[in-house]
């Protein structure tokens, strides 16, 4: 715990922290790469370079130190966080390694300004910071590692299948290799993946989009332009590679309630929505699933969708194209906007929308939503990648 003293100067200091926060994680990270380079593997360095994974430790700490002494509101980010750390098998010692780069960040960009005081209150908050996650992120593991099929750190699963879904978009079966069960999961959750590529280890998390089953788990990823691990999966992980995988992780999942449901994807987001959309389903909720996409070519999964369609009257699925192609056969043409959004939002109490997509389309779904009339404790939605702010 911090003490009175220590409290107050992280809130007297916490302004010109997040004046600077930016430059802080700017000289954080490539410090902890040099200084540190095993652990590049678990960062994905494409948001390193888009600023992405910075930005969001920046907005992490404005958001810790402004709220210093009322951590309860931070509960809902602290868990998110949790869940990806565990699936990618973060261990204490990592927490020292960030620690004293961090710190040592702060005070190469604030200077002077760092007096000891300063030091020993920061460090203390950190620190306080670090042993809170430590301590959840070792509940999660042991509570994992518990269930039936479940394990703690890395299993080796081969490559049981590979099925091209879209133009983009490539379905792979995983199964482990030491022919046991795997732990079930809830629909929306990812796996956390290490693979080894041309001698370099990275990690990356996929959506599941298939509902559990206890045998094996499907992922499905899109082709990125020059990523590294999409790349990889599409050209050269055949059928029969193995790899290491993580336990089910992550926290957009669905929440207790009877009324309709709104799933809206573009893109890939589409993943983690499939299995959503079955649990709801069998729990007897009415779905409206609504898919954003290009055109038919790298629209995945519509056979599926429309297959769980003909047998559940409870689910209205519904394809928006913006540029569809001569045979397309969508249900809207041009992008979700708040009028056709109005049209798909169902006149009835305890509506929940969840949406997933490119970060531009989650926002502008979430704002149509918003002067729609939905309150924003019926939006949920989901990023791929580090938590950033939507707007």
């Amino acid at each position: 715990m911090l003490t009175p003293a220590q409290t107050a100067v992280i809130k007297a200091t916490a302004p010109v922290v997040a004046a600077n926060a930016s430059r802080i994680t700017g000289t954080f990270y490539p410090l902890m790469f040099e200084r540190f380079p095993d652990v590049r593997a678990v960062f994905n360095q494409s948001h390193q370079r888009n600023s992405a994974q910075p930005e969001a430790l920046a907005n992490a700490i404005i958001a810790y130190a402004s709220n210093i002494d009322r951590l309860e509101v931070l509960g809902p980010a602290v868990e998110g966080i949790v869940q990806k750390h565990v699936s990618l098998n973060i261990t204490p010692d990592q927490y020292d390694i960030v620690g004293t780069c961090l710190m040592e960040a702060i005070g190469t960009v604030l200077g002077a300004a760092v007096t000891a005081e300063v030091a020993d209150a920061w460090g203390a908050a950190y620190r306080q910071l670090a042993d809170l996650l430590i301590a959840a992120e070792e509940k999660e593991y042991a509570r994992k590692a518990a269930l039936t099929g479940g394990w703690r750190g890395a299993r080796r699963f081969r490559i049981a299948a590979k099925t091209s879904e879209s133009a983009v978009i490539t379905s792979f079966r995983l199964e482990p290799v030491d022919g046991g069960r795997v732990m079930d999961f809830q629909p929306g959750q990812y796996l956390g993946l290490r693979l080894g590529i041309d001698g370099e280890t990275v990690h990356r998390n996929y959506s599941l989009s298939a509902s559990p089953n206890g045998r094996d788990y499907r992922i499905s990823v899109k082709r990125e332009p020059q990523g590294l691990v999409s790349g990889f999966l599409h050209d050269r992980a055949q059928v029969g590679d193995q790899i290491d995988v993580y336990p089910p992780a992550g926290e957009f999942v669905l929440r207790d309630g009877s009324g309709p449901l709104l799933l809206i994807t573009g893109g890939v987001g589409q993943t983690p929505a499939l299995p959503l959309a079955e649990q709801a389903l069998a729990a007897g909720r009415r779905v409206i699933y609504v898919h954003a996409a290009l055109n038919g070519s790298v629209h995945a999964f519509r056979d599926q969708v429309d297959r769980l369609a003909e047998t559940h009257r409870t689910l209205m699925p519904v394809y928006c194209y913006a540029e569809p192609q001569p045979d397309d056969r969508p249900h809207m043409v041009g992008l979700l906007d708040r009028d056709r959004l109005a049209g798909l939002l169902p006149d009835e109490p305890g509506v929940a929308a969840y949406v997933v997509g490119p970060k531009p389309f989650m926002a502008a779904v979430v704002k149509a939503l918003t002067a729609l009339g939905l309150p924003d404790s019926a939006i949920v939605h989901e990023f791929f990648g580090p938590r950033e702010a939507l707007a």
